[in-house]
């Protein structure tokens, strides 16, 4: 994006109270007449009395620069040629190159480029006019003089445009970092729904289908088909209001959310796998730890996605989950002998597990086995998180 189709945000001191724009206008309107008159009685020395209110409508001048740029620094322009008609020394010269390169320099840092290059010109060509008009000069005094100018502005130009440039590429980072922000939230939340409804989609799915061919023959079991439909929509319709109160609460309301899910639940998730017509023999291996809250989130929504693609695509009626607690990582696993599977990693399922690994810089595999079945495999590292006592 080019700098200048960046919206600029003026200098804060643009909108200053009412009584300060009236003060820097009238000071700014005044400093042209000041200056000359003081040029005129200083021609025998300058005293305290009439250098402080010189400051004074100088800084009025510079403040006219935050308000409207080009009409303060059109005015300090006038002020300055009028004191060289009275004063040609060298230190009035310098003053005003220097005040008026200044200015250029300023607004070439707070405002829009084409405003900038506007007041290049400006104090460029009046600081040529008034220099060149001022003394009866050579040829060759007239160039360097004019070369002199001319690099001065476009240093002081060059100066504050880069500082423009540096804060306008920064506010387009902290921008592109809170769009990354709010597009990584909106990821992760969207994982956090699937995950949690298609395992609980899946549950409902298989108990209304045994429920619907075992209503006639087995009043029983219909029921508690029914029972577990129940009970997983309702798990289910907790978790999204809980997920809704999340989004809706404001920065300073804590909204009240039950724990994170993590290994701890992997009981009560292999109970609603057997639920829904498939038992999961669970090993586990390594010492059991505490392990950090986004490691345990992602092992818990790997193996809860995972038993659902079983349920859903295996045609199986078991399969066997692993969490191996190692060194430095932990390692789960879901792998079952059917005939079904996702083929190719393909669906929402396998590429949000494999992001979410990815995000923290695991290893993920999912495919078919060699000898049948389907296997998915998750290494995420996961260092020890020590307890405090």
């Amino acid at each position: 994006m080019p700098a200048d189709s960046v919206p600029q945000t003026p200098w804060p001191a643009r909108r200053l109270p009412r009584a300060w724009n009236v003060a820097a206008w009238c000071g700014a309107l005044v400093y042209p007449v000041a200056l000359y008159f003081a040029m005129v009685g200083g021609r025998g020395g300058f005293t305290a009395q009439s250098v402080v209110p010189l400051i004074v409508l100088t800084c009025l001048t510079g403040l006219l620069l935050r308000v409207s740029p080009l009409s303060g620094l059109t005015l300090l322009l006038i002020g300055w040629a009028a004191a060289r008609t009275q004063m040609q020394n060298v230190e009035i010269v310098y003053l005003q190159v220097l005040l008026g390169d200044l200015a250029v320099g300023y607004i070439a840092a707070v405002r829009p480029r084409r405003t900038s290059v506007a007041a290049a010109f400006l104090a460029c060509g009046a600081q040529l006019d008034t220099h060149l008009s001022s003394f009866g000069q050579t040829m060759d005094r007239a160039a360097q003089l004019a070369v002199l100018i001319a690099l001065a502005t476009l240093a002081a130009w060059l100066a504050g445009d880069s500082v423009r440039a540096r804060r306008t590429h920064a506010a387009e980072l902290s921008a592109r970092a809170a769009t990354d922000a709010v597009t990584a939230e909106r990821l992760r939340i969207a994982r956090e729904l699937h995950d949690m409804i298609a395992h609980s989609i899946g549950v409902i799915a298989i108990q209304a289908g045994v429920g619907r061919r075992v209503i006639d023959t087995q009043p029983a079991e219909a029921r508690n088909a029914l029972s577990v439909i129940e009970g997983t929509s309702r798990e289910t319709l907790a978790g999204l209001r809980r997920t809704l109160v999340a989004l809706r609460a404001s920065s300073e309301v804590d909204a009240p959310l039950d724990p994170t899910p993590g290994l701890a639940g992997l009981d009560r998730l292999v109970a609603s796998t057997l639920d829904a017509g498939v038992r999961a023999d669970v090993r586990l291996s390594g010492e059991r730890r505490p392990l950090p809250a986004d490691i345990d989130l992602a092992a818990f929504r790997i193996l809860q996605e995972a038993l659902t693609n079983v349920v859903r695509h295996a045609g199986t009626e078991e399969c066997r989950v692993t969490v191996a607690y190692e060194a430095e990582e932990v390692r789960v696993e879901v792998e079952d002998d059917g005939g079904g599977g996702l083929s190719g990693g393909n669906g929402y399922g396998i590429v949000g597990m494999r992001e979410r690994v990815g995000l923290l810089h695991g290893r993920f595999a999912a495919g078919p086995r060699p000898e049948g079945g389907f296997r998915v495999s998750a290494r995420l590292p996961a260092p020890a998180v020590e307890v405090a006592e």
